[in-house]
């Protein structure tokens, strides 16, 4: 009876160490299976390349020349030869002005003149009566001759203030006409016949007229300080308005200023457009592309291997078959391609498409 039992317990202890292997061998084989599921990561060698790209900024139509004319003098508006919309050409009379007490000053100062220059003949003729007397020895005292020569000299100089004061007095009376300084249209009237305008005071507000030159206009945008180093003189630019929807204007870089504005940090360029039909209007915003070309061989990849996150901008490289985070810049930028610049070299080779879930020395099973 003893052996029997003792058969049966060997028996049943052999069947659960057989059932305890198998469970062992089903584990192993199925860890086995895992580790040969597991995914691989997809990397990529670095290369250089030349990304183009465009860009999309708005911009400010302006009159190529605009001033605003005012009055020199207190006056009144006696004559209009121009209103709104009128094309006028340079030196052209756009306005007379009134001022009576200015006559009444040119009368006084010419009135002056004309005293001076009698004093001044009566004067010099004198010096010159004794002067031929002098030659006479013991006819005039050499102090006669002096006083002469001091007098005449003297009334000489107050003519030419009298001359100066006539001329001052003239300028201000050219003043009364209003001229045009260059060829262009009036944009702008702001003053009626028997208006009274003046340098201060009521009437000098609002300029009396208001010159654009619109045959050629400046179209002015400020460039973002990363894509100042893109664009140069004599480059082509095409822009659109909303006014004209079915057209398509270009126009060259003609002006950088060659600095940043320390508010936008951002660089003004002007553009000449030239509009001899007139359809551009200045005060018009126009939506700017600029072509951006590749000037130079950069790093070029996919926006997928870069990661942007709040320990920086990075790339994973894979050294030894381990990863390493380096951190980059970003350059320009289009649908699905960025350029980057950081501790990098032609063929490293880098992941397709990090996570932030891989750390640095994380085994990367490619």
């Amino acid at each position: 009876m003893k052996t029997k039992i003792l058969s049966t317990g060997l028996a049943i202890t052999g069947l659960v160490i057989a059932m305890i292997g198998q469970g062992c061998n089903a584990d192993a084989k199925k860890e086995t299976t895992v580790k040969e599921a597991a995914p691989k990561t997809e990397t990529f060698k670095l290369e250089t390349g030349k990304l183009s790209t465009a860009l999309q900024l708005p911009g400010e139509l302006t009159a190529y020349q605009q001033v605003d004319l005012y009055a020199k003098v207190s006056s009144f508006v006696k004559l209009l030869n121009a209103d709104i919309g009128s094309q006028v050409s340079k030196g052209q009379l756009l306005m007379t002005l009134e001022a009576p007490e200015m006559s009444a000053q040119v009368a006084a100062a010419k009135s002056k003149l004309k005293s001076q220059e009698a004093v001044y003949t009566a004067s010099k003729a004198n010096y010159e009566r004794l002067f031929e007397t002098s030659k006479t020895p013991g006819t005039i005292s050499k102090n006669d001759l002096d006083q002469a020569i001091a007098k005449r000299n003297s009334d000489e100089a107050q003519l030419e203030a009298a001359k100066a004061a006539f001329q001052e007095v003239g300028s201000i009376q050219n003043y009364l006409e209003i001229r045009a300084p260059f060829s262009g249209v009036i944009t702008a009237r702001n003053v009626n016949l028997g208006a009274y305008v003046g340098p201060s005071g009521k009437g000098s507000e609002l300029p009396l007229f208001t010159l654009q030159d619109q045959k050629k206009l400046r179209l002015a945008i400020s460039i973002p300080e990363v894509y100042t180093g893109y664009l140069e003189d004599g480059h082509e630019v095409s822009f659109t308005v909303r006014s004209l929807p079915g057209r398509n204007f270009t126009a060259k870089v003609k002006r950088l200023s060659g600095a940043l504005d320390t508010r936008l940090r951002s660089e003004r360029v002007e553009m000449d457009v030239p509009n001899a039909d007139k359809k551009l209007l200045p005060g018009m915003i126009a939506e700017v592309n600029i072509p951006l070309p590749a000037n130079a061989s950069t790093f070029v990849v996919a926006k997928n291997a870069v990661l942007d996150t709040s320990e920086g901008i990075y790339v994973i490289r894979v050294e030894n078959g381990k990863a390493v985070k380096v951190m980059v810049k970003k350059g320009r930028e289009t649908d699905d391609k960025v350029e980057i610049f950081g501790d990098l070299k032609s063929g490293d080779e880098l992941v397709a498409q990090p996570s932030e879930e891989v750390k640095d020395g994380s085994v990367i099973n490619r």
